[in-house]
């Protein structure tokens, strides 16, 4: 897939802002991000994105999952132990789906926007 954009390409395939190709993240399950890039050498691991991409999801998780619930509590009234065996491994499930691509992303908007934070 092409995309027009590559800074949304790199940060959608976690990949470094500046080469696109290196990888951004440790392998394995973790958000820790590569001290280098192995193809270009950005120094990746000097730039944190700290607590960015958690606020973000904690909004979209709130916006999409609060309604969500409101709706089935309004249409079916189920007992409270149903609401926490839907809503919570859904949203558990959203957050471990969506934190690495956003982290991705609030790291690649760092480069692009404050590109003299950066090392060569």
């Amino acid at each position: 897939m092409k995309f027009k954009n590559p800074a949304l390409a790199n940060a959608l395939m976690q990949k470094c802002p500046r080469c696109g190709k290196g990888e951004l993240f440790k392998r394995g399950f973790t958000l820790d991000v590569c001290d280098v890039c192995d193809s270009c050498g950005l120094a990746l691991g000097r730039n944190d994105s700290a607590d960015g991409p958690a606020v973000f999801l904690i909004f979209f998780l709130g916006f999409l999952l609060v309604p969500m619930a409101l709706m089935v509590e309004a249409a079916f009234s189920p007992p409270p132990w149903v609401h926490a065996l839907i809503w919570i491994p859904l949203a558990f499930g959203i957050t471990l789906g969506l934190m690495r691509p956003i982290k991705a992303a609030v790291i690649t908007l760092q480069f692009k926007h404050r590109a003299s934070d950066w090392d060569s």
